[in-house]
């Protein structure tokens, strides 16, 4: 790749690194700083910002490196913790994504059945982190680094029982597992779940004249109906790109070796790893309660900075 490309795409990479792992510590932070923002639909969007702040630190420019470069640097260890983290960091964000959902779910359509309390989200939380980590356990098991001759590069990758990727059957396996258990079947459910919560919110009319206090509990739902459909969308267009390409290299895995497939392969990476950086715009951008902290956060870094000078 000529030099000047190299320099755009690292300056696109770093630049939503720096946003990413930025933002999500502002998110951790008003929640954990301030008690009121201490609810249940916020710990679970402090777990979401967990698991963007641990992709962002531990694998995207380590991967950006890597399929630039084409050789990885970082050694057979750091192969497996790369490989790991990446699905452990996607699983636990969409499995995050589900449990906000139903519990929007049932708050909305059945009101007047007790809500998820915080232990119980605490409780989801672990378990999300478990499913997470027994789901990306092949890594752990078949992660290795090889070295191609006479090129001398080495290859990050997993190495499975029948082979390689692109001609291993475990491998196109273990791909479409994920690709259903981390995006096809909690994007429906979620999809159908934001639909039902549409359709209580904006669609259905109440006998009767509405108080002020229904009124403003309406208003208030929906703009965190609003929020949080947005997140999940925003997700799914982040995510399928990146899902497809795998799926379609094993297919066609002439595609591979097509002229311009790195920098396809980059812009779908960068797209995926982008939704860790959407993500905290899009509370700042549609709640104000987040939007104030995130400001006060922001002053707070300046007035120590400066100080510092």
């Amino acid at each position: 790749m000529p030099l000047e490309l190299q320099l755009a795409w690292a300056g696109l990479f770093t630049g939503m690194v720096f946003v990413a792992v930025a933002g999500n510590l502002i998110v951790i932070w008003s929640v954990f700083a301030h008690r009121r923002m201490r609810t249940v639909t916020n710990y679970f969007l402090v777990n979401l910002s967990l698991s963007d702040l641990l992709m962002s630190t531990f694998n995207c420019l380590f991967n950006f490196v890597y399929m630039v470069n084409n050789d990885w640097t970082f050694g057979s260890g750091y192969c497996t913790v790369n490989n790991y983290l990446a699905n452990v960091s996607v699983a636990a964000s969409v499995f995050t994504l589900t449990c906000i959902t139903v519990d929007r779910y049932l708050a909305i359509i059945t009101p007047l059945k007790p809500r998820m309390s915080k232990a119980n989200a605490q409780l989801a939380i672990l378990a999300i982190w478990a499913a997470s980590l027994l789901l990306a356990t092949p890594c752990l098991l078949y992660s290795t680094t090889i070295t191609h001759k006479p090129s001398g590069q080495t290859a990050c990758t997993l190495l499975w029982p029948d082979g390689q990727p692109l001609v291993s059957t475990l491998d196109y396996i273990y791909n479409l597992v994920l690709f259903l258990v981390t995006y096809v079947v909690p994007m429906t459910a979620m999809v159908c779940c934001y639909s039902a919560m549409g359709r209580e919110l904006w669609g259905s009319r109440s006998i009767g004249e509405l108080t002020q206090r229904q009124l403003d509990s309406i208003k208030s739902k929906r703009k965190v109906v609003g929020m949080l459909l947005v997140i999940v969308l925003v997700f799914g267009l982040c995510w399928l790109p990146y899902h497809g390409y795998f799926l379609c290299a094993h297919h066609w895995p002439a595609l591979v070796y097509t002229r311009h497939v790195q920098h396809v392969y980059l812009a779908f990476y960068w797209l995926a790893m982008s939704n860790a950086m959407l993500n905290p715009l899009i509370y700042y951008s549609m709640n104000h309660r987040f939007r104030e902290y995130f400001r006060k956060a922001v002053c707070e870094w300046r007035c120590q900075l400066w100080s510092r000078q």
